[in-house]
């Protein structure tokens, strides 16, 4: 189930390395952008990644259904910051502009998530059986010629067999949406930094 992570430099993906050493799955992707890596780790933060029809009905509608609740504006900005806010992670580090990672807990295979309120600090140690903890991160390494390698990756690491089996059996239905999410995020985090870099 291990997708192997293309090689990138140490420094680039130190967080994630820290926080999920040793995980069951990992998916990764990568893109090329044309702006400069500073640019591309505001884009990173502040695109709203729900302009994206597919990352809006196959991550908001799955995963965060808090954020279509009647008392939320229907045009919430999904950004990272909101994902913090209200998607259940929680930030793991932030290296700026090489890498930045997130965390969660939760019983991913249920229709709810059942995603655990936990702080930083305690995500290494969570070990609650029935549960998995994923790692998700965005690490950006400066390619030349102004412009920035942008890759994602995300790590899951199941806490017992029970909860291994229920995630495989998940994890055989939506990896290929998964997939699709996270190229998405990628093209869109490119688009609004190749928009910004022609602005300036």
């Amino acid at each position: 189930m291990i997708k192997h992570r293309i090689i990138l430099p140490a420094n680039a993906h130190l967080l994630i390395d820290e926080f999920m050493p040793v995980y069951d799955v990992s998916e990764y992707h990568e893109t090329r952008i044309r702006a400069e890596i500073e640019s591309v780790y505001d884009a990173l933060w502040n695109v709203d990644l729900g302009r994206s029809l597919i990352v809006r009905a196959l991550l908001l509608m799955r995963a965060f259904p808090s954020l279509f609740k009647s008392d939320e504006k229907r045009d919430v900005n999904l950004n990272l910051e909101s994902l913090l806010r209200s998607g259940g992670f929680v930030l793991l580090g932030e290296a700026r502009p090489s890498e930045i990672a997130l965390g969660l807990v939760g019983q991913f295979w249920r229709l709810s998530g059942r995603t655990c309120a936990i702080r930083a600090h305690e995500f290494k140690a969570f070990s609650e059986p029935g549960f998995a903890k994923a790692a998700w991160n965005f690490s950006l390494v400066e390619a030349g010629e102004g412009r920035t390698r942008l890759a994602t990756e995300t790590r899951v690491l199941c806490l017992d067999k029970t909860s291994k089996r229920r995630f495989r059996m998940y994890w055989g239905v939506i990896a290929p949406f998964s997939g699709l999410i996270r190229r998405e995020v990628l093209r869109t985090i490119r688009l609004e930094a190749e928009r910004a870099a022609s602005v300036d």
